[in-house]
């Protein structure tokens, strides 16, 4: 498997634009083939990138679930499971997309979800990068969707609550005892000089500063006119701001 990015924090707090920006760094800087991973329940991931989402691997899970009694014959319930997954790939211009979708319903979903991790974790590995937009919970991670994580960027906007839950999810990843090399917060839509009360809340976290990322009106314009972020300008303030993060994270390796 090639290197994993998993991105977390508070709903609101502009992750799934943060794993935007990392996807078009990586295409830019012909990094591929790339894997871009929607495994937050809002599943918007696929607009900030210009996918027309047509199904999930939720919805494939409990269609599954619902319709066993079409396996064909001769087929084991596995192979044919994992035949309707590959499905759910969703195919673009240098990068593949998967959307996990909503979490279970009712029943005992043990063997359609071992099946689907044992499915991800291997199509993950015919990509150089995987790049996860994760729910604040981390559900998908906690259940080993990916055997390690790389780099795992807690984002925050520019407030105390937002803080708040990066702590928060920074304690869970250390109760699931993830596989995570490096952690590391990153603040949006941040001022060009933070507060000193707010700095003094980052410190009492104990994460590095990988950078800010400022207020952006391009990102507001093209979320209203529907436009993928991946053609946003090279001189966008989040473009050149996401371009430091990631070099500063790569001379750190």
């Amino acid at each position: 498997m090639g290197k994993v990015f998993a991105v977390a924090g508070k709903g609101g707090t502009g992750k799934t634009t943060v794993c935007a920006l990392m996807v078009r760094h990586l295409l830019k800087t012909g990094q591929k083939p790339i894997l871009a991973v929607d495994a937050d329940p809002n599943s918007s991931l696929g607009e900030s990138l210009g996918i027309d989402i047509t199904t999930t691997i939720g919805d494939m899970r409990e269609d599954f679930f619902q319709n066993k009694a079409s396996v064909p014959s001769g087929m084991s319930k596995e192979n044919y499971l994992d035949m309707q997954l590959q499905q759910a790939v969703l195919e673009s211009s240098g990068f593949d997309m998967i959307v996990m979708g909503r979490q279970e319903g009712s029943g005992c979903y043990c063997f359609i979800n071992n099946v689907t991790r044992k499915y991800t974790e291997e199509l993950a590995g015919n990509y150089k990068n995987v790049v996860i937009d994760n729910e604040a919970g981390m559900e998908h991670l906690s259940r080993r969707t990916a055997h390690k994580v790389d780099s795992l960027w807690l984002v925050t906007d520019y407030a105390l609550r937002g803080l708040r839950a990066v702590e928060r999810i920074k304690i869970l990843a250390k109760s699931l005892d993830l596989k995570v090399k490096e952690m590391g917060l990153i603040v949006n839509r941040a001022p060009e000089t933070l507060d000193p009360a707010f700095v003094q809340e980052m410190e009492k976290i104990g994460l590095p500063l990988l950078g800010t990322i400022p207020p952006d009106p391009a990102l507001s314009e093209f979320d209203l006119a529907q436009r993928s972020l991946l053609e946003l300008p090279d001189d966008s303030p989040a473009i050149l701001a996401m371009n430091s993060i990631i070099q500063k994270t790569e001379k750190a390796e």
